[in-house]
Order: C-alpha cells, then structure tokens, then sequence
C-alpha cells in the first residue's frame, strides 16, 4: 500500500477536535525534562520510558495478503542469509540512533509457513543484539477492514510466536495493530481474550492497541481486564491541518490521558526526506506544511519524554517511504544505512530521554 493509501485510510483517526480537553494542555513554552515514574502492577514493574526504538517495515506499508518481508530482506534467503542481513540492518540502526527497541510485522503468511524459516531469524539477530522486539499482527489488504482476516489463523499465528518466544523477555506481543473495525467495547474483549488464552506470557509483555488505528488509549488503561500491559498509541501529524504546537500537545495529551507509566507511542513519524529543520522554529517559517511537521514533531517528542512513555518510531527503515529515518544503501553483500534527517534524529533522542537541554527553541 502507497503512502497516500496508508494516509487516506488514517484521516479518520483525527477527527477529533484540536480543541478537546483544553484543561490537559500544559503551557506552550513547557520544557519539562522529568519522566513519570516507572508504574507498578502486581509484582511487575511497567517502565515505558525504556523503549526507545523503531519500526522496520514491508515496502509495501505491512499490509499485505503474504509474507511480511521488511525492507532489505527477500523471502528466498535462508535464516543465515536472513540472519546476517538482519544483523547488519539493526546493527546500523544501533549506531545511527543508539536504539534499544524494534518494532516488526507478523501475520499467518509468515508465521507457520516457509518464509517463517527464515524469518524468525530477523527476531533472533535483534535479540542477540540485546534489543526488545515488539511483534505486531497487520491485517492484510482483501478487507482491510480494521478486523482479525481469520482468527483461526490469528489463532494460531500466536500459539506460534508465543510456544517460540515466551521464555525470551525480550520479545513482546501486540494482538493487533490498528484495530479500527472493532468497537471500544469489542476490541478490549478480543484484548482480554488474548491474555486469557496465553497464561504463560506476562501482561508485562503484552502491548494493547489503543482503541481506532491505536488513536485512543485512555480506555484501555482504565480496565481492569487489560492492567498490567503496556498500552499502544499512535499519533500522526497528517491527520490535522494547521495546529500549532500547544494544539498538538492539547491532542496528544486528550487521546492518553490515565496512560502514564504504561504508554508506548509505537508509531510517530513525520517527513524525514523533505530538508525540514526541526530544531528551528516551527513558526520562523512561511511554509505551511513546514511549519505544522515542526510543530508536530517538536510537541510529540517533548511530550513522550515529559510523560515518560515509549518511543518508537515510524519508520527506522522502510524503503521509498519519505518518512524513514534512514536509507538502505546496499553495496554487493554489504548493507550500510545512511540517516535522512540529523535534526529529526535529534528530536528523537530528545524523546528518548537523552540530553539535558531541548534540541529546539521554546515555542
């Protein structure tokens, strides 16, 4: 799926006014650099702020109906080729952004068949190199339709990577991405069921999508059905026009409230490719797609680091995909990355709790 495919689909997602719980948005010059506490649930602790991470991504947006194939490996590669290039893709996402999390795609297409083989290799290279996973189910593109395609197969999709990974605590699981065919009510039932028919995974490595494409997640916090999981948002700047940098926090901080201490932003994204500065002024300039990215990005950055949640970004890698944090520049059996944006690497480590002063002036 196209960019603008991927765009168009998620445009709902953002209906909500800009003006929504005004009483939630702190100051517009708010620098704050403290981090929530880490939030305790039974006998496991919740600590956010530890994922500091991107996501590796299909060419073709993840939403395919076959394998998920990340971009730089081929489903005709064994698990040692599979392996090495994973290893080298990671291990250059690890020296440009010093990551300690990625995000990757699973569906019944690569789990269970041939390409699992092979596969499964790019989970264990990113846990050799000490990195949390968060395996993530997409829905492919017959209905896309917000909704588990089969859940049989869903079903035993999960027994797989489950029975696989359930001793390893550096992988964890996400039912599903984007859910926005269910409702509220319906989709923290499927959640609940899923931690029931999986007794040996820990909620503390359970990621629960946030209500629409993962656009909400103040209810899912609030059940007790769901306490003890991590809680997954998403929040885009194309599903506005305009807002300013206190309106984005004003939105962003509606759509999380009652999250703190188990929230991880495990997609943001914003163009990497275009040129923008986003340690200037979101308003020292007079582009307006400029100035709303910049203003977009500074306030998600500044607000996942204040309210100590997750960070992972959209996307560390995907191919022909403007907003990628890197580039894939293969030369014969060597893979090497090159970062697209400098100035957005910066905001991200901001985010990531790392430095002492704002990459960007105070709006």
């Amino acid at each position: 799926m196209t960019w603008s495919a991927r765009t168009a689909r998620r445009l709902l997602a953002g209906t909500a006014a800009l003006t929504c719980c005004a009483t939630l948005a702190a100051a517009p010059g708010a620098q704050a650099t403290g981090a929530s506490p880490a939030a305790t649930t039974g006998s496991a602790v919740l600590d956010p702020a530890s994922f500091k991470g991107v996501n590796w991504a299909d060419p073709r947006d993840n939403y395919v109906d076959g394998p998920v194939v990340p971009t730089g490996l081929s489903t005709s590669d064994d698990y040692r080729t599979t392996y090495r290039k994973a290893t080298a893709v990671l291990g250059e996402l690890v020296r440009i952004g010093r990551i300690n999390t990625v995000r990757l795609p699973v569906n019944p297409y690569s789990v269970g068949t041939a390409w699992w083989g092979s596969y499964r290799a790019a989970v264990d290279a990113a846990t050799d190199l000490h990195l949390k996973v968060i395996l993530s189910y997409w829905e492919g593109t017959a209905h896309k339709d917000g909704l588990v395609d089969d859940p049989v197969s869903w079903d035993t999709m999960w027994a797989t990577l489950t029975g696989t990974y359930q001793r390893n605590p550096k992988v964890l699981f996400e039912p599903m991405n984007e859910p926005f065919g269910y409702s509220d009510t319906d989709l923290r039932a499927l959640e609940a069921r899923w931690i029931a028919d999986h007794p040996l995974i820990p909620r503390h490595r359970v990621v629960v999508s946030g209500t629409g494409y993962n656009d909400h997640t103040s209810t899912q916090c609030a059940d007790p059905a769901l306490a003890g999981t991590y809680v997954s948002q998403h929040f885009y700047g194309f599903w506005h026009q305009g807002p300013s940098y206190a309106q984005w926090r004003e939105n962003l901080q509606g759509r999380i409230a009652g999250c703190e201490g188990r929230l991880i932003v495990d997609e943001f994204g914003s163009p990497m490719t275009a040129g923008y500065d986003y340690t200037a002024s979101a308003t020292g300039t007079t582009d307006a797609e400029r100035k709303e990215y910049v203003a977009y990005l500074q306030a998600t950055t500044d607000l996942i680091r204040e309210t100590g949640a997750g960070g992972v970004y959209w996307p560390g890698l995907r191919a022909a995909d403007s907003y990628s944090l890197t580039t894939l520049d293969p030369v014969g059996r060597r893979i090497s990355l090159s970062l697209n944006s400098t100035s957005g690497l910066k905001l991200l480590e901001w985010a990531w709790g790392r430095g002492t002063r704002p990459p960007h002036p105070a709006p």
